[in-house]
């Protein structure tokens, strides 16, 4: 919390250093949970995660968001583990894949021809 309300005024520089802090207690939450799970070559893209949520949250809904992040997470596990990708490369391939989907909403795009769309 910033302790700015609406339409107290509060200067740009109240409202990032409140940005500073929530980006302050992310990446230690990050570090934090990195740890725990063991995956300790891993540098957590931030951006590249809310950006994510954000947009499949736009295109979809609200819940799509927590769901894009952990489907591209699993997808970039899978590529990196089975090929010679980076974890950092095969992050960056599974979010482009997610972002080209949000760019048609929950319909159309990239996967609504082919396979992936005739159950086989």
């Amino acid at each position: 919390m910033t302790g700015i309300t609406e339409g107290d005024g509060g200067s740009a520089s109240s409202r990032e250093a409140g940005t500073g802090a929530a980006d302050q207690d992310l990446a230690h939450w990050s570090q934090r949970l990195t740890q725990a799970l063991q995956i300790l070559d891993l540098k957590v893209d931030q951006q590249l995660v809310a950006r994510l949520a954000d947009e499949s949250s736009r295109a979809v809904n609200g819940q799509a968001g927590p769901v894009t992040a952990l489907l591209v997470g699993y997808a970039a596990g899978l590529r990196a583990h089975g090929s010679s990708a980076s974890p950092l490369e095969a992050v960056q391939s599974a979010a482009d894949v997610a972002l080209r989907l949000c760019e048609h909403g929950p319909e159309g795009g990239p996967d609504s021809e082919g396979w992936s769309s005739t159950a086989q």
